[in-house]
């Protein structure tokens, strides 16, 4: 009976010791590929934690949906499967209209307007994270979003029945109102969309093209600067409520420095990207007078249907943003 005793005592403490040792890894799903510059700083953040923090918590960053697809990731953070993740919240506009703010067509089409829309929108989507037992941690903004064509389009009439990627509700609903033909495409899977036929459009970064080589397949790019939407870092908030308060303070000093550089390398990739787009033989410029005034008609509606979608919040959100101007 000693002997059983003393064997069910150690697995117990094998199993604690175990659950322990978990807890201190944090695995950081991210959808974007390793290349990328949102997966170069969250790596960047991981070690600042890993270090900061004196290896009481590693964070272990995997990129390119290698843990989970982007559209899990978010789920996957509140139920605890992973602790902490990367995700375009925009995704989840369906969830809720508020994630959309930041892909509100040509509301902010700069960096410094999208600065001042985040400065607005932070507190609501801080506590909408947090009722969703998620810790909000850091966001850093994409490049100005243009459009990729597979052939010259010069109105919105030349988009009629294009197969276009779309990522979340605010690009479903412009290929809508432009006559094109939504195709859901996680960022993993553009590459072999576009070279499979599967889709002959998206509305993205510069960054994201260069990276996907989209140039294999594309031959247009047409900067428009519809929005500049954000990546979002998450903890899980139970797993941040066991934190200890000092590595709390490292953490946000980390998140803190992530925010700021990955703001910084948006900017300067933005440029750099555009002529990787160049070199790789796509015509990169901007849109016609034409496609430019009918996308922005287009986007007083899809404005107002997001402003009705979001209640007196997202009122608040816009109100706030459009008092900063």
């Amino acid at each position: 009976m000693k002997t059983l005793t003393g064997l069910l005592t150690a697995t117990a403490l094998t199993a604690v010791a175990s659950v322990a040792s978990a807890g201190d890894k944090w695995d950081m799903p991210m959808a974007y590929s390793a290349s990328n510059f949102h997966s170069a700083v969250g790596a960047e953040f991981a070690a600042c934690v890993t270090t900061g923090t004196g290896g009481d918590i590693e964070v272990v960053t995997h990129p390119g949906g290698s843990l989970f697809p982007g559209a899990q990731i978010k789920r996957a953070i509140q139920t605890g499967q992973v602790p902490i993740g990367e995700r375009l919240l925009s995704g989840h506009q369906n969830e809720n209209a508020l994630f959309g703010f930041d892909s509100i067509p040509f509301l902010a089409t700069s960096f410094d307007d999208a600065d001042k829309l985040w400065e607005a929108a932070r507190p609501t989507i801080t506590q909408v994270l947090a009722d969703q037992n998620l810790t909000l941690l850091y966001a850093v903004p994409w490049p100005p979003q243009g459009l990729y064509f597979k052939n010259e389009v010069t109105s919105v009439a030349d988009m009629a029945g294009i197969k276009f990627r779309s990522y979340n509700n605010a690009t479903s609903r412009l290929a809508e109102l432009t006559g094109m033909l939504p195709v859901t495409i996680e960022a993993a899977e553009i590459s072999q969309a576009f070279a499979t036929g599967v889709a002959d459009s998206m509305v993205s970064s510069g960054s994201t093209g260069y990276d996907r080589k989209v140039w294999e397949s594309l031959n247009y790019f047409y900067e428009v600067d519809a929005w500049l939407p954000r990546n979002y870092v998450m903890v899980n908030s139970d797993v941040w409520g066991g934190v200890s308060e000092a590595n709390q303070n490292v953490i946000r000093g980390c998140a803190g420095l992530a925010e700021y550089t990955g703001t910084w390398r948006s900017k300067e990739y933005t440029g750099f990207t555009l002529q990787g787009l160049r070199d790789g033989g796509m015509t990169v410029g901007p849109a016609s007078n034409q496609m430019v005034d009918e996308l922005k008609a287009i986007g007083v509606t899809m404005t107002n249907e997001w402003l009705e979608a979001a209640g007196d919040e997202g009122k608040a959100i816009v109100d706030a943003f459009l008092a900063m101007q």
